[in-house]
């Protein structure tokens, strides 16, 4: 199946979760696609992501999904994706995930930086979101 969530990744959208016939595709960005999905089982799927940084990996072992494949890992999110038995595929492997403006960190890859748990991560991943969602936009 990583070769079928691999194409519809290059085909344009930014997340594939597929296993068999079930495949759910995103074209939203960051780690909203995955928080919206927290709650539900996604073993044995696929995923298929342009950028997966260490809170990207922690929401993925929530999630439970098998593999993932990513275009741009980080080298912490590697290691999350390890400790969780996730295989994970990826085209290049970073430090860590710059943020949109390339300016500095991605916050949601700084919001985790002390987390040892998916859990403790969800806890800070929803935090920070709510913070960045009431921010302003410049």
């Amino acid at each position: 199946m990583l070769e079928v969530s691999v194409k519809q990744l290059l085909s344009g959208h930014t997340l594939v979760l597929s296993r068999g016939d079930a495949i759910e595709i995103s074209d939203e960005r960051g780690v909203k696609p995955l928080l919206a999905r927290v709650g539900r089982s996604y073993a044995g799927y696929t995923a298929a992501d342009r950028v997966v940084g260490r809170a990207a990996a922690f929401l993925y072992a929530l999630l439970g999904v098998e593999r993932v494949y990513a275009e741009v890992v980080s080298a912490p999110a590697a290691e999350v994706l390890a400790r969780y038995k996730i295989a994970c595929v990826a085209e290049t492997v970073v430090p860590r995930i710059r943020n949109r403006r390339g300016d500095g960190f991605c916050p949601m890859e700084t919001a985790v930086e002390g987390c040892m748990t998916a859990e403790e991560a969800l806890v800070c991943i929803r935090r920070r979101a709510a913070e960045l969602a009431a921010a302003p936009n410049p």
